[in-house]
């Protein structure tokens, strides 16, 4: 779980709801359900409207998610070099018969690292592999950014429909001008809470969360990138050290992998 994200959003929260408890004695003005209902309903519709069902559901998930879900960190790239480099001392010692040993003990490979240890141990020639593995990984991202741009066409869809609620509670405040104050001020809440209602959903939930999907594709990707080249050298049969040594080339100096601290 991301605890830094989940602080921040409970933050950005609690720092709205306590503006409006000091500012004002009756906040519960600021509450209203036919607005909420015409800026998530209005967007949620668009979105169906403009996307396959599956992608816009998959979005909405995505939208809990991503604030539980773990990213990607320094250490797990780390790791992902220890891992080749073991790989490369059973393909040194065994051939591709070791790694296939090293694939079928191991627990919780994902998709990519599944996919091609396959084309290792199918034997296909380095550069084939490499250009495989980068099909497969570029076309993964491509599907995978889908529902960050629809989070995006959520965050520019919420305003817009805050504006036609902002239209509506006019509409009905002008209907019931020759009426009691009561029912103008009835439109005119209506009217200023969809436009502030929208503007939230936007910056709070929507746009944050498309920025944070784009980020953990990003590094999913550049995860991958270290994936691609390891599985080469793998084809390519160089030693664990050359291994080591070409792959620290993705990391940062400070968390290079060493072999000879591994022995110890």
């Amino acid at each position: 779980m991301s605890i830094f994200t989940i602080v921040a959003l409970l933050s950005s929260i609690g720092l709205f709801l306590g503006a409006i408890l000091l500012s004002t004695d009756t906040p519960s003005a600021f509450a209203d359900l036919p607005s909420v209902i015409m800026v998530v309903g209005g967007a949620s519709t668009a979105m169906f409207v403009s996307y396959e069902p599956r992608y816009v559901i998959l979005s909405l998930k995505l939208l809990i998610r991503i604030h539980t879900a773990p990213g990607i960190t320094r250490n797990h790239l780390q790791a992902e070099v220890g891992r080749f480099i073991k790989w490369g001392y059973a393909v040194q010692k065994n051939g591709p018969v070791g790694l296939e040993k090293e694939v079928q003990s191991a627990k919780g490979l994902d998709p990519v690292l599944n996919y091609g240890a396959n084309l290792v141990i199918s034997g296909y020639e380095p550069d084939q592999v490499r250009t495989i593995m980068d099909e497969f990984v570029e076309n993964t991202f491509n599907r995978n950014m889908a529902p960050v741009n629809i989070m995006k066409d959520f965050a520019a869809s919420a305003p817009a429909f805050g504006m036609v609620g902002t239209l509506v509670g006019l509409i009905i405040m002008l209907g019931n001008m020759g009426g009691s104050p009561e029912d103008l001020g009835a439109g005119l809440a209506v009217a200023m809470l969809t436009t502030l209602y929208g503007v939230i959903f936007a910056r709070v939930i929507f746009l944050p969360a498309a920025s944070k999907m784009a980020q953990r594709e990003s590094i999913m990707k550049f995860r991958n990138g270290i994936l691609i080249e390891g599985f080469g050298l793998l084809a390519e049969k160089k030693s664990p050290r050359y291994i080591q040594d070409a792959l620290n080339a993705y990391l940062d100096p400070s968390i290079h992998y060493d072999i000879e601290k591994d022995k110890k």
